[in-house]
């Protein structure tokens, strides 16, 4: 694995644009070089401010219609839920795009947790064309950082990080909307380049826990992201970027 690539913005707002830029730099990358861009999306306020870019200011930097959509962890609440990933990227991005309906393949929420586990693995599973004990290569994942030091769904003493296995997991955490369903670790560290997208003071303790801690995924999940033959990029704002030590 090589070393995090680490940019610092001076603020959100240049972090969001920074965001952009380089999904649109690794979409057109991807796309050149096998025909389409694989792009597993995050849930949060940072991402949405990026997706709300792509939208509008790189809404012509991406070519689209070759753009495959999927989702790297999901609240068990209907896609048309304020709480869901699922809506909020339709709210911000999708929606203005012309999409097919097969580009998209969300998680399905309003099922029971463990069905919709299993429908997403058999999703990544047709979408990707896999055989067995193979994991999906997304070109891109895009992660936030819990105050806690989760990412995607995967939170402080949950089995799930411990997942070896299976491509995505209903697991129960202690945070609003507790039922939810995440890709595991090995479907994130399969991941061509993985990117984290962290703003603002209350996250700067979780960054130089992940970053510059002692090495313990189960205190720290964020850390289990680690691809073998990708790529972590994290971008961060000043306010996020404080506690690190001096580089």
């Amino acid at each position: 694995m090589s070393s995090p690539h680490i940019q610092i913005l001076d603020d959100a707002r240049t972090l969001y644009v920074r965001g952009a830029e380089e999904i649109a730099h690794i979409a057109g990358e991807a796309i050149c070089t096998h025909g389409e861009f694989r792009l597993c999306l995050a849930g949060g306020a940072t991402p949405a401010a990026t997706y709300e870019l792509l939208a509008t200011r790189f809404s012509h930097s991406i070519d689209w219609s070759e753009v495959q959509f999927f989702w790297g962890d999901e609240r068990c609440v209907p896609p048309d839920h304020p709480a869901s990933n699922f809506a909020m990227a339709y709210r911000t991005l999708l929606a203005s795009l012309p999409l097919r309906p097969e580009q998209v393949h969300r998680i399905s929420g309003e099922s029971a947790p463990a069905e919709g586990a299993a429908l997403y693995e058999q999703e990544l599973k047709r979408a990707f064309s896999l055989g067995a004990a193979e994991f999906p290569r997304f070109d891109l994942v895009l992660l936030g950082l819990g105050e806690n030091r989760h990412t995607a769904s995967l939170f402080p003493g949950n089995a799930a990080i411990g997942e070896s296995r299976r491509l995505a997991v209903a697991v129960e955490v202690d945070a609003e909307q507790p039922n939810r369903i995440t890709i595991t670790p090995p479907v994130i560290n399969s991941a061509q380049r993985v990117m984290f997208l962290v703003a603002g003071d209350s996250k700067a303790d979780a960054v130089r826990d992940v970053i510059a801690g002692p090495r313990d995924p189960g205190r720290f999940p964020a850390q289990i992201v680690a691809p073998a033959n990708g790529e972590i990029i994290w971008l961060l704002d000043r306010a996020a970027a404080k506690c690190l030590p001096e580089r």
